[in-house]
């Protein structure tokens, strides 16, 4: 069986409904509520598919009374314009990474500190406690409610078409396209690189057209956005973990009777759980997917990336941003020291 095809029947095993953007609705009772539910993901990716399965079982269990209507692939907008939507309401729920909720709680970006985390269970075991309870509640404040478990996005990677990425030194200059967030902008500035805000979709043209030399993303983004097509190398660099906050505006979500609320967090957890799952499992075949398009794939010296950080000032910086009480509990998570 080809990698293409063990990862197809990988996600349609997943799949326990149609991609369709519309769940289940039983006609009992009439809805109360619809919240449209918008992200920047291709509708294959894991995420999208748990979350119509999360949509699903939502509109069953509250009997027709709540509906969750999907929206991947920026159909609503970009991502900074989608958090604008969610914050005034125009639109009720946003899959978003915590640097670019960071435009509006800045806190959000705590966890995506570069190079802080050396896998995914320290990530998790984070993520899952006092890490993700303060960014959760700084989010709060903010009138955005996020349920309690936070979906994978991965460890992002460097990709490029034109040179091989090693050291820190090989990234010096080079123009690459990161998210519209400040906090993804401080990182490469720090490490020598040349940063360049893109909006996701507008993202492959970029690379097709070499406006910049490469971006940086997790396997699975690279892979279902097509972007290792016209890309030659990657550098399995792990230098953020994201996860993807499922944002609901405070004022929608306070509107929800509590059976309601308890109905919606349960299944969003519950897929959340599963959507971590998932991209563990297609991790493997994302990498052959990669490497069957002709682009080779290579490791780092993580070293030399972090003491680049460290001489140029960016953990002092971050740490003043962020300060010391936040930045302790990071670091625990972390199991080290960022200095």
């Amino acid at each position: 069986m080809t990698t293409t095809t063990s990862r197809r029947a990988f996600l349609t095993s997943v799949a326990a409904a149609p991609l369709a953007s519309i769940p289940f609705i039983s006609h009992a009772k009439p809805a109360e509520r619809i919240f449209k539910l918008a992200h920047p993901l291709a509708a294959d990716h894991p995420t999208n598919i748990r979350l119509q399965q999360a949509a699903d079982r939502i509109a069953k269990q509250s009997d027709g009374r709540l509906q969750l209507r999907l929206f991947p692939n920026n159909q609503l907008g970009g991502e900074v314009d989608l958090l604008n939507q969610v914050r005034s309401g125009a639109v009720e729920m946003f899959v978003v990474g915590g640097l670019i909720a960071s435009s509006v709680v800045p806190m959000a970006a705590l966890d995506g500190v570069g190079f802080a985390f050396k896998d995914s269970a320290s990530v998790m075991k984070g993520m899952d406690g006092a890490l993700g309870t303060l960014i959760r509640s700084a989010l709060t404040r903010a009138n955005l409610y996020a349920p309690s478990v936070i979906w994978d996005y991965g460890f992002r990677e460097i990709t490029s078409s034109s040179r091989v990425i090693k050291t820190v030194a090989d990234i010096s200059g080079m123009k690459i396209r990161v998210p519209g967030a400040a906090a993804y902008v401080d990182l490469f500035k720090a490490l020598g690189a040349a940063p360049t805000s893109i909006q996701f979709n507008e993202v492959y043209p970029a690379l097709q057209t070499k406006i910049v030399d490469g971006q940086e993303n997790p396997l699975g983004v690279i892979v279902t956005s097509k972007f290792y097509e016209v890309q030659s190398f990657c550098a399995l660099s792990n230098h953020i973990w994201q996860g993807n906050w499922v944002l609901i505006n405070g004022r929608a979500w306070r509107g929800l009777s509590a059976d309601l609320q308890e109905i919606m967090e349960k299944n969003l957890n519950e897929s959340g759980l599963a959507q971590r799952q998932d991209l563990s499992k297609l991790e493997q075949s994302y990498k052959d997917t990669i490497v069957k398009g002709g682009v080779k794939i290579n490791d780092i010296d993580t070293d030399s990336f972090r003491k680049k950080l460290s001489s140029s000032g960016y953990y002092k910086n971050a740490r003043a941003k962020f300060g010391d009480a936040a930045w302790k509990v990071l670091e625990q998570a972390a199991g080290r020291e960022l200095a």
